[in-house]
């Protein structure tokens, strides 16, 4: 099969100037300091690791420029950032545009960088240029040092960005030595919440760039627990699929993993088969989690269906006028696609979707021809990938049936509805609110303590069917899975549509005990698994019912949690009953709508995807089939758990 696909290699160093002057000038550093979180998202924990991403970010693109082969992220006990590469060293001359030097330039002017150009460098990621600017503009102070044909140069900021002084040669180095280091500490006027770096946080990051940038060495120094990481990956992204499935029964030994590039846009595919029913793609623009997908991951699905259905029709494995869906072909795929664009264009609600419209071909056409070169080079694993997406096929037509249960012809046919729910009189879905309750008898109590306009109650009995061990068709048979989707109005899975959904609040109340917590897992499964919107979209949360009820004659408080009961102890003094609550049936009506219902006074806690890669990987490990992973990590968790059940 003739090659069509123009070569790319980001060893390949940028051919274009890098001078003081090739630095550009857009507009000045206005009031970054005033409204950070226009810049960085917000100045909380999130915002403050930003810096961080900030800076490696810039190192990155010199490494993507082929200039940098190492690059050494260091955090103090003193939660000073330290950020060092091996690259050409930022222009140390003067820019004629603002008359400062260029590490002065880079580092007080918005958008000053060698990535607006159009040369310096292939790609670029980071937020467009602002990163050393705005970083600057957030911390007590920033250094920034460097080694250069032989010298050192050397440049302090204080106050929020203001330069002390001018870019000055400090000395010799050995003529080997060249690249940037930045040091600089975050300003605890701007994050008044924190100033405190997170390693796993930061930890998982870093491994995931040197993931997705292969043969780039990155490590990581956290002084405060004294842990020292390298990350070096000449696999690349076939590496993280590796790890992603590593918990994994996989279907093929053999990672597939294409690459190439077409009109500057370079495109790579890794992907692996493994035995469960849940696909797991994630793709990356600029090394950016486009967490929303885009053009690339649409490019990718189309290519991937109709590949695998044309191999099946040519070699008999599927009939002539049979075509496989793109949910059959996706049905346990672990795979990672991941583009590197000079020009990226985002969209969406938090720009983590990609929008190039060229994009969508370039990858549909690199990894297409080169995913069918691989079927027609290896027949035993395409034979294992068609056969595992037949049989998803075939799974799938039985659970269409069942599906069919679970949808309700009317809105207005209240009969459709599942028996035992108690649903609220308001039609309004904004003030609706659903409690999925644990047993008949907590049922009961929260039927009758509620507020039935707003407030509906579904019991549930016993624990419902573990998602991640089934397929589709016996989800739809679950009754009590059934129950809540007919309830909830918005459908399934791809299917879904969240503007259907029914309450805009949707509460997990179980009990305070081990089997409620297992509940609780098991439904948290389900909603990840197949109706994540609802959770992206803040509807889903955890009610909190009280631990303790403390009474001293007519005085009676409740206590969410120990220290809070030690206190109203203390304060209660001597002579006081303790009731703990084992169960939400224990509690009346009036008791439980007083803690647990009462918008007025109950505590709620809303279930959030910070990072879905790490939350499938969780999933799979305590409800997956491996059970050396869980039993590590009950043994490495077992200290911090309070109030077991024995």
């Amino acid at each position: 099969m003739e090659e069509k696909h123009e070569h790319f290699d980001l060893e390949d160093k940028v051919e274009h100037s890098y001078t003081a002057d090739d630095i550009q000038v857009l507009e000045g550093l206005e009031a970054v300091r005033k409204r950070p979180g226009m810049y960085i998202g917000s100045t909380s924990e999130k915002g403050l690791h930003h810096l961080v991403w900030e800076i490696v970010d810039n190192s990155i693109d010199e490494a993507l420029a082929g200039y940098a082969t190492d690059i050494h992220v260091r955090v103090t006990k003193d939660d000073i950032v330290e950020v060092e590469d091996n690259g050409r060293g930022m222009p140390v001359g003067i820019n004629t545009k603002s008359g400062f030097s260029a590490v002065e330039t880079i580092f007080t002017i918005l958008h000053a960088g060698g990535k607006f150009g159009g040369g310096a460098y292939k790609v670029s990621g980071g937020l467009h240029g602002v990163g050393a600017s705005v970083v600057n503009a957030l911390s007590k102070w920033l250094e920034v040092t460097v080694y250069q044909d032989s010298k050192v140069y050397f440049l302090r900021f204080e106050d929020g960005g203001k330069a002390v002084g001018e870019l000055t040669c400090i000395g010799d180095c050995d003529p080997d030595k060249h690249g940037t280091l930045v040091r600089f500490a975050a300003d605890p006027e701007i994050f008044t919440e924190t100033t405190h770096y997170d390693f796993e946080v930061l930890n998982k990051r870093i491994r995931q760039l040197a993931f997705l940038n292969k043969n780039i060495k990155l490590t990581f120094k956290y002084d405060e627990l004294d842990k020292y990481v390298e990350y070096l990956y000449s696999g690349g992204i076939k590496e993280y699929v590796a790890y992603l499935n590593k918990n994994k029964e996989v279907v093929h030994d053999e990672i597939v993993y294409v690459e190439g590039a077409e009109d500057g846009v370079i495109a790579e595919v890794a992907m692996q088969y493994n035995d469960g029913y849940v696909p797991n793609i994630y793709s990356f623009c600029n090394n950016i989690n486009t967490i929303e997908g885009g053009t690339h991951e649409e490019g990718f699905r189309l290519a991937l269906t109709r590949v695998i259905n044309n191999y099946g029709r040519d070699n008999n494995l599927i009939k002539k006028d049979e075509t496989l869906s793109g949910d059959d072909v996706r049905e346990g795929l672990t795979a990672i696609i991941s583009v590197k664009h000079p020009d990226p264009q985002y969209e969406g609600q938090t720009k983590t979707k990609l929008g190039n419209s060229e994009v969508r071909k370039i990858v549909s056409s690199v990894f297409g021809d080169q995913l069918e070169r691989f079927f027609l080079e290896n027949p035993n694993v395409a034979k294992m990938i068609l056969d595992k997406c037949i049989l998803a096929s075939k799974a799938r037509l039985a659970a269409k049936k069942a599906r069919e249960l679970t949808r309700r012809k009317s809105a207005l046919e209240i009969s459709s509805l599942p028996g035992k729910l108690a649903d609220c009189s308001s039609k309004d879905a904004s003030e609706c609110e659903i409690y999925i309750v644990e047993g008949d008898s907590a049922g009961g109590s929260a039927k009758q303590g509620r507020n039935s306009k707003y407030q509906a109650i579904l019991p549930l009995r016993g624990k419902i069917l573990n998602v991640e061990k089934a397929r589709l068709q016996r989800i739809f048979e679950n009754n009590e899975i059934r129950s809540m989707i007919t309830a909830f109005g918005c459908g399934i899975g791809e299917e879904m549509d969240v503007s259907k959904l029914r309450y805009h609040k949707i509460m997990i109340m179980t009990d305070a005990d081990v089997d409620g917590a297992h509940i609780r897992a098991l439904m948290l499964t389900f909603f990840y698994r197949y109706l994540r919107p609802i959770i992206e979209g803040g509807y889903v949360y955890i009610a909190q019912p009280p631990l303790y009820k403390l009474q001293k004659g007519n005085r009676i408080e409740y206590a969410y949690s120990d220290d809070q009961m030690e206190k109203i102890k203390a304060d209660m003094g001597d002579k006081f009953n303790i009731q703990r609550y084992k169960g939400l049936g224990e509690m009346n009506p009036e008791q439980l709508w007083e803690t647990t219902m009462d918008p007025a006074n109950r505590t709620l806690i809303q279930v959030k995807i910070e990072d879905a890669m790490e939350a499938d990987q969780v999933f799979e490990m305590l409800m997956g089939d491996e059970v050396e992973p869980r039993r590590n990590f009950i043994t490495d968790n077992a200290i911090y758990v309070k109030n077991l059940d024995i």
